[in-house]
């Protein structure tokens, strides 16, 4: 052996004992190869020992059943049930192994308590056995694995180290694959101790910088998972360690005896899935489930903050999409559903051995997920009726008429550990614990599955209030046995500060920014909340992690933006009228939107390009989506679909179409649309299971299957439709998921930036987290404002939740209550809008006069009588401003504010009933025309999630701001035909279309509105005087910082004065007025 081998062997050598030295430090034994059985895969000293000693009254028995050979005996029915094809390692350690009369355990796990003193020393009693060097072949193959773990001689994983100064992690993985067969490749023999199922459960490759698992040997066809914790910055790996090996979590912490012994019993579990061949007939698939160290590090942490905090606290976990979220989730919820004390809890009266959870309730956040979720929690259903679904289904099962609600309280009545029920269902859970007293009191763990502050806050606290309702004695309750309405709102301002009976587990992996301060936790937990101490994830799997470790993909490498230039004219000019501007352009949009041409543009890229790029991927199975903006556009855009197909006569390009309800199109008015009409192919079939035959390649969506829909053949998506924030993110991610032969997926976007879209995906690439905290102050400021209006008094807030806190209270009583403030609304919005209408016509009248006093003091008139009709208008919009914002502060911060509660109950009640009885402005398009159109392709480009040199390393969310409630806008009104034709005065170019200079303004108006200066003069001058200040100047910046995209309409504006300043009128008018927020300009 040469000397650089020597010196190798003596580097992996040191690497092994170094981590032989740490795991006898924490209680394994050292083992010899020759004490192991090589045929039989066990290492019979210490099973035997085990057995003794554990259980002396099964011995006795085994020795009189087989008084000659007791041991050879037990071993070999042993090594029946390892054997079995439907049994197994995992099996034998977690069932008796039965011989006649002898029962034998052979392994005991943790006990849920500490109050029985025989079942803890049995636990201890565990012999965990580390083997270097295992000689394991019983087929004279002298190859030897670096470690080996046995548990009570049972095996229960393989190492193989390489060390990295020689030889990497990849290396350990191709000796896995090439020496460590299940099968020995001379004599075609079984090597029990890597078959799968009978032998080792998990096989770890290791390096000093890295872990990958497999828990199925296969030759060539092993497939490894990595292993490792993920760096600092969220990325794949593992940080270096000053204390020891970066990778020395793996025997300091997943061996450790507890934590092994735990994940052998409660996390490990086999999943069988059957799928059906081409053929009708049926496979079945077997695959062993062990935890990833995140799944592993976030179930453990939780667990032990439980433990040592007790019950009412929060948790978010932001786990990326491929972290295995449902398995994570099925984990904690069936081990918080075992969870005893093993200390006493004096502030929550617990004691050691009490259990800390009398239910488990996990809400889905959508019925899609439901199944899933729940067949997840399933692979662990040890004891009968330990788990509950409540769904529509199970509750017709169970007798006819049985409603939701009291299927929910026989459960939670019953203490069934897990109730697993949909976020539509969960409403039903308050109304059942309402209902019945008894489950006051009690105390739940609520683990809410894409938790978003949406539903999650708002149900959170009214579960809240309603457990807590038994905290009012008896000898408060009034004559009739009901609470008094001081009780009902004290119960309430308790509930928003939060409940000791119960705990909240919010899985996401797009957390907003409510979603964090409401979940999130300090890091300075005993100080409030603020832009230094800002709330955050209490554990994290990121985007980054999961794409570099190949468990999902970056779905923006193949982003292709497209653009579309149109041209319209108004075809009779004479019949012009003013109209509201952005209602006009707002309507324009949406009318070029579903015009005919548009979409038939856009349907045959989109066929052409799956024909040309897709839909020979993966063997031809590979699908697409396409994503529409509305139910209406959907509908047409199956039409066209259909309708090119057949013109072309394509083949195996089918399309489904998604929407809910009924569509009426007024291109068809004798039709009525809906998914089971324009999908006749279908014949009964789920949606989801007919997208994954080869009936269909494309699917057709409108606010469908966006999220929580897991299609790993999806491979291109077409969207038409703008996206932003979480929307942007779970819509794009369903291209993430991995599947066999994709390596890569296809975006091309009729309608956002792709800058715009890499900056979302930014924000949750690392860690989701906050640029700042909310003020919660800001409710008193809009508390203040909506009483200095006058539309109610207070005694009417008083009088209401007297009454609405009183349950014999018919709604009558209530809507007569709100009627004075209701008139007075009204009686005020039509006088300040007469006064209005006076008042513009005087404007008018002092304009064809052309006199200039006159029209400065109508001016004024007309200024005046608008502020007026805009403090009514704001006060509506103030009124559930302040609710919603209530809603999410007060559970933040404990206001025990009595006014704000009864504000907020009146206010939510008050504002339905606030109506303008104004006529909607009905803008006919009907003489509007598309001269011109044109679709084409701008780039395509891999958008690079990772942060540049220089560039700002983070994006961060936006906390919630209401500021001090709404403001007005002033609807502008002007001529539709001049809305159309203001930029084509501009540019009068060969090439250059209407949506070309539709799409520039857009871009220098975005720009320009980024300047606070510039705006802060637009706002305080007239066109004449801003063209005097900075403004002209932005604009110039601006179209010089656009021009390596729109160099043809920069180089006219930089070159022509005549056009700059007509453009620079335009930005103004357009900057001010807002004319669109669709197709025109954005809203600066």
């Amino acid at each position: 052996m040469s000397n650089k081998s020597q010196e190798a062997k003596t580097r992996e050598n040191s690497f092994q004992n170094d981590i032989l030295d740490q795991m006898q430090s924490h209680g394994w034994l050292l083992g010899e190869s020759k004490q192991y059985n090589k045929a039989l895969a066990l290492y019979p000293e210490d099973l035997i020992s085990f057995v003794q000693t554990t259980q002396p009254e099964q011995w006795k028995k085994q020795l009189s059943i087989h008084p000659k050979n007791p041991e050879e005996a037990l071993l070999k029915t042993v090594v029946r049930d390892l054997s079995a094809s439907n049994k197994g390692t995992l099996w034998v350690l977690r069932n008796l192994v039965k011989d006649r009369g002898a029962k034998f355990s052979l392994c005991t796990f943790k006990p849920d308590h500490g109050l029985n003193p025989d079942a803890i020393k049995r636990y201890n009693q565990n012999i965990l056995r580390v083997v270097p060097e295992l000689v394991y072949s019983p087929n004279n193959y002298e190859g030897r694995l670096d470690l080996t773990l046995f548990v009570n001689g049972l095996p229960v994983a393989t190492l193989e180290l390489k060390s990295e100064f020689k030889q990497a992690l990849d290396n350990a993985k191709i000796q896995y694959m090439k020496d460590r067969q299940p099968k020995d490749p001379k004599t075609k023999k079984s090597e029990p101790l890597l078959t799968f199922k009978r032998g080792a459960l998990v096989h770890f490759a290791v390096s000093q910088y890295n872990v990958a698992m497999t828990t199925h040997l296969a030759g060539k066809k092993t497939f490894f998972l990595p292993f490792d914790q993920g760096t600092s910055e969220g990325a794949a790996g593992n940080d270096s360690s000053e204390a020891g090996y970066p990778t020395a979590y793996l025997w300091n912490e997943i061996f450790e005896k507890d934590n092994l012994l735990t994940i052998l019993g409660r996390y490990i579990h086999l999943e069988v899935v059957e799928k059906e061949q081409l053929d009708g007939s049926i496979v079945k698939k077997e695959t062993l489930i062990f935890p990833r160290y995140h799944q592993w590090s976030a179930v453990s942490t939780l667990l032990n903050s439980v433990e040592n905090e007790g019950t009412g606290e929060k948790y978010l976990i932001q786990h990326s999409a491929g972290s295995g979220k449902s398995n994570s989730i099925a984990w904690l919820s069936h081990q918080l559903a075992s969870l005893h004390y093993y200390s006493d809890h004096q502030a929550l009266k617990k004691q050691v051995g009490d259990k800390v959870f009398d239910s488990v309730i996990v809400i889905t956040d959508r019925t899609v997920l439901d199944s899933q979720l729940q067949d997840t929690i399933y692979q662990f259903d040890h004891n009968e009726g330990m788990i509950a679904r409540v769904n529509r289904e199970e509750a017709n099962a169970l007798g006819r008429g049985r409603s939701k609600s009291s299927q929910l309280a026989g459960e939670l009545k019953a203490s069934t550990s897990i109730i697993i029920v949909t976020i539509q269902t969960f409403p039903h859970v308050l109304e059942a614990i309402r209902k019945d007293s008894t489950l006051a009191g009690r105390s739940f763990a609520v683990i809410a599955d894409e938790a978003h502050s949406s539903q999650t806050g708002t149900t959170a606290r009214k579960l809240r209030e309603v457990l807590m309702s038994e905290k009012v004695g008896s000898e408060q309750l009034d004559e009739d046995g009901e609470l008094a309405s001081e009780d009902i709102l004290r119960l309430s301002l308790e509930a928003r500060k939060g409940s000791k009976n119960i705990s909240y587990f919010a899985f996401t992996a797009t957390p907003k920014g409510k979603t964090l301060e409401l979940f999130g936790r300090c890091p300075e937990p005993d100080s409030p909340a603020s832009d230094e101490n800002k709330p955050e994830a209490f554990h994290v799997y990121s985007m980054r992690q999961a794409i570099e470790e190949g468990f999902i993909l970056d779905v923006l490498q193949n982003y292709t933006s497209y653009r579309v230039a149109y041209q319209l004219a108004h075809q009779n000019p004479d019949s012009d009228h003013e109209v509201d501007s952005k209602k006009a352009a707002s309507k324009m949009a949406k009318w070029v939107r579903l015009h005919p041409h548009n979409i038939a543009q856009k349907v045959e890229t989109i066929i052409e390009h799956f024909n040309s790029k897709i839909k020979h991927l993966l063997g031809g199975e590979a699908k697409a989506m396409v994503v529409t903006s509305s139910r209406l556009e959907a509908v047409r855009y199956k039409l066209a679909f259909e309708k090119y197909v057949a013109n072309k006569g394509y083949e195996n390009v089918n399309a489904l179409v998604a929407f809910s309800g009924e569509v009426n199109d007024p291109d068809h008015p004798d039709m009525a649309f809906t998914e089971k009409t324009m999908n006749p192919n279908l014949r009964g079939r789920d949606m989801r299971k007919a997208f994954d035959t080869t009936d269909y390649q494309v699917m057709l969506v409108a606010n469908k299957f966006q999220t929580g829909f897991d299609q790993p053949k999806l491979i291109a998506m077409y969207v038409d439709k703008p996206l932003k924030g979480v929307e942007c993110i779970q819509t794009l991610s369903r291209l993430n998921r991995t599947y066999q032969g994709k390596d890569k997926t296809f975006v091309l976007d009729f309608v956002n930036d792709p800058e715009e879209v890499l900056a979302e995906f930014k924000v949750y690439f690392q860690t989701a987290e906050l640029a700042g905290v909310s003020d919660p102050n800001l409710v008193f400021e809009i508390m203040e404002k909506l009483n200095a209006v006058g539309i109610y008094q207070w005694v009417e807030v008083e009088n209401f939740v007297e009454a609405y806190n009183n349950k014999r209270t018919k709604q009558e009583k209530l809507a007569n209550i709100c009627k004075p403030a209701v008139e007075r609304f009204s009686v005020r919005y039509k006088e300040a809008t007469h006064v209005l209408d006076i008042a513009r016509a005087e404007l008018e009248k002092a304009k064809a006069e052309n006199n200039d006093k006159k029209i400065k003091f109508a001016e004024n008139s007309v200024k005046n009588a608008k502020e007026a009709r805009d403090i009514i208008e704001v006060f509506k919009k103030d009124l559930i401003s302040f609710c919603r914002y209530y809603e999410f502060s007060s559970q933040i911060v404990d206001f025990d504010d009595f006014d704000l509660e009864k504000l907020s109950i009146f206010a939510k009640h008050l504002h339905p009933l606030l109506r303008f009885d104004v006529l909607q402005d009905d803008i006919d398009l009907s003489d509007v025309a598309m001269t011109h159109y044109r679709l084409h392709e701008q780039r395509e480009a891999n958008l690079e999630l990772g942060y540049k040199v220089g560039e700002e390393p983070k994006s961060y969310l936006a906390p919630t701001k209401e500021s001090s409630g709404a403001t007005p806008k002033d609807a502008q009104t002007e001529l539709l035909n001049e809305i159309i034709s203001r930029m084509n005065d501009l540019f009068v170019e060969d090439g250059l279309t209407e949506g070309d200079m539709v799409n520039y303004a857009n871009t220098i108006a975005g720009k320009v509105s980024e300047n606070d200066t510039v705006m802060d003069q637009l706002r305080n001058n007239t066109k004449e005087q801003a063209m005097l200040g900075a403004f002209p100047e932005s604009i110039n910046d601006a179209v010089i910082q656009s021009m390596g995209a729109h160099e043809s309409m920069a180089m006219k504006v930089l070159s022509n004065e005549f056009v700059a300043k007509g453009f620079a009128e335009l930005m103004f008018d357009v900057l001010m007025k807002g004319l669109s927020k669709n197709g025109l300009t954005p809203q600066p």
